[in-house]
């Protein structure tokens, strides 16, 4: 089954394959939504004070959680809510009650659920509030998401992995700085380096960490992915960057399927502000293509080799064959030196792609730094280097805080149940 917490769904299916957990005591309520979802999917009933709440999400994969806050339920199901809210942030959660106790209504309004089905309203209505919930939560995800960087490199030693590197240090410490966050971003912090560059686990290496739960562990896990699996089982650099490298035995890779390992790229837009996906020499043009599509920024590294040009002109070929836009892209020279006679531009209109920054030779200082088991960003911040990597961290973050503090549009109906139940209508510049 498809897992319908971790990816956005435009829409329902027509068929009953999909499955929604009920916590109620009650069964004459529990037979009302099973006829009114039947269609949709299959409704398992939780007991409101279920221990194992977790394990039976992680098997079952539910769409959505409905809540009794009929009658004396109430106090059970705002417990379970918090629990839900708090390790279940991406699963919606709807309240089930009766327009005839407003008591309930209000409860459920106050302990913040998704939406409220009216049990005592058509069966089709409790369709209707499904499908707008969903639909509207896929489209608000879409924006709410961290941003994902994927660097692209032709061949190993163009220097992916140490731009890589180094970026997710100077990202990291940029968000650490004030001012503080924007409202309504407390849900994700920091940066995760996906080390998925080739030769495998460079990054690892760079960063001077160790790390036991691989690429291939996050796409067998996918469905238990939240914040505390995340904090206790990625390797953490001591500037709180999280890396999560390929497996020490690269043909676990082969044991996933594309479609899983970009669903958990998505999945850990959630938790992280910024995701730098290295897919410096990564030989899989399908996957490389696939994570290029789901990312919001695109880099293409090359440096000034004919060797590097070349293969960075037939990786491109290969990607357009695979309907991916390179318009999208932009172009990162790296390691350039000006006394070769070869510039910037012309090995972006070579490439046909814009150029989006240059970033000088400076081999011997990034050996000398990584020779002390250090990052030439953290150790000379005033190097040509690190200049230029500050420069593109902060045309990052700069451009991925503009307009972030812009709040979710609420929902009309939900706002207009809000005003029955309470008595009174939220000005638009409350909530």
């Amino acid at each position: 089954m498809a897992d319908a917490m971790n990816a956005p769904r435009d829409s329902l299916p027509e068929t009953g394959a999909e499955t929604y957990l009920f916590a109620s005591p009650n069964v004459g309520h529990i037979t009302w939504l099973t006829d009114a979802l039947g269609k949709l999917g299959t409704v398992v009933v939780l007991s409101p004070d279920i221990k194992s709440i977790d394990e039976r999400i992680a098997l079952l994969g539910p769409v959505a959680v409905f809540l009794d806050f009929s009658g004396d339920h109430a106090q059970a199901a705002i417990e379970l809510h918090q629990r839900l809210k708090r390790d279940w942030q991406a699963l919606p959660v709807l309240a089930t009650g009766l327009s005839a106790e407003p008591a309930s209504m209000l409860a459920a309004l106050r302990a913040g659920v998704d939406d409220f089905i009216d049990m005592a309203a058509p069966p089709t209505e409790a369709v209707n509030t499904l499908r707008k919930l969903i639909d509207r939560r896929s489209s608000l995800q879409s924006g709410t998401r961290g941003c994902t960087l994927a660097l692209l490199g032709a061949r190993p030693g163009i220097g992916v992995t140490t731009l890589a590197t180094n970026l997710s240090l100077m990202l990291n410490d940029q968000l650490t700085q004030p001012p503080a966050k924007a409202p309504g971003r407390s849900a994700r912090h920091g940066v995760a380096l996906l080390d998925l560059g080739l030769p495998a686990r460079d990054g690892l290496l760079y960063l001077d960490t160790q790390s036991g739960f691989s690429f291939v562990d996050g796409v067998r896990n996918l469905r238990r992915l939240d914040q505390t699996l995340l904090h206790t089982a990625l390797a953490h650099h001591t500037s709180g960057v999280a890396v999560l490298p390929l497996p020490i035995n690269l043909a676990q890779v082969r044991e996933v399927s594309h479609a899983d390992s970009v669903a958990l790229i998505k999945r850990l837009g959630d938790f992280f502000d910024f995701q730098i996906a290295d897919l410096g020499g990564f030989s899989t043009i399908d996957f490389v293509a696939q994570t290029a599509k789901e990312a919001q920024r695109c880099w293409v590294v090359c440096d000034q080799s004919i060797g590097a040009i070349v293969s960075t002109a037939n990786m491109l070929k290969e990607l357009r064959t695979r309907g991916l836009e390179t318009d999208q892209m932009s172009l990162v020279v790296n390691k350039f030196d000006s006394h070769v006679g070869l510039s910037a531009k012309d090995i972006a209109e070579r490439l046909e792609l814009p150029l989006h920054h240059v970033l000088p030779a400076r081999s011997t200082q990034l050996l000398a730094a990584s020779s002390h088991g250090e990052m030439l960003v953290r150790t000379a911040r005033n190097d040509p280097y690190s200049q230029a990597i500050a420069g593109l961290a902060r045309g990052l973050h700069q451009e991925y805080t503009s307009g972030s503090s812009q709040q979710p549009v609420k929902d009309p109906r939900w706002t207009a149940l809000m005003s029955k139940v309470t008595g009174f209508r939220k000005s638009s510049t409350q909530g």
